[in-house]
């Protein structure tokens, strides 16, 4: 049996099973409506970087984050807490830093659909805005949790 037909029988097994929602999504292959597909890893690593610099040349507010993550992570060394108290700092940085860039991506890819302010054009990105919000509260109560008490102690407060 050929991997095409191999392929094909897969497909089809799945068919019995998936439900029509899910088949159809399942059926999309994104090769035919990208107008770039990258052709490797190096490439995808590429495209990466040159979206998290981008990020930093224009966007604001991500040099902001890069400015006060530096220094949260200065201040956790500095305070020589331990590892796993560590790992959860660099987890809720992480997670403001991937807010920030899909509210980039969903901006792009609204104002590029609706070069007029929609309304719900206005509430998307609203709403992608409100993610960063929410990820830089939790991580300044999480910041606070965890470095507070030793920070606290180190200044003798």
């Amino acid at each position: 049996m050929s991997q095409k037909t191999s392929k094909t029988s897969h497909i089809a097994g799945w068919r019995r099973v998936v439900h029509p929602d899910i088949q159809k999504t399942l059926e999309v292959n994104p090769e035919t409506y990208s107008p770039q597909i990258s052709g490797s890893r190096v490439a995808s690593l590429r495209y990466a970087i040159a979206g998290w610099l981008h990020m930093l040349r224009y966007q604001k507010n991500t040099r902001i984050q890069a400015v006060a993550s530096i220094i949260v992570f200065i201040v956790s060394l500095w305070l020589q807490i331990p590892a796993r108290d560590y790992a959860v700092i660099v987890l809720v940085v992480g997670l403001v830093w991937m807010a920030e860039f899909l509210n980039a991506g969903i901006e792009a890819a609204v104002n590029l659909a609706m070069p007029e302010i929609h309304p719900m054009a206005r509430v998307g990105k609203d709403v992608a805005a409100a993610a960063v919000l929410l990820g830089v509260v939790v991580s300044i109560v999480v910041g606070l949790l965890i470095l507070g008490p030793p920070l606290w102690e180190r200044l003798g407060l």
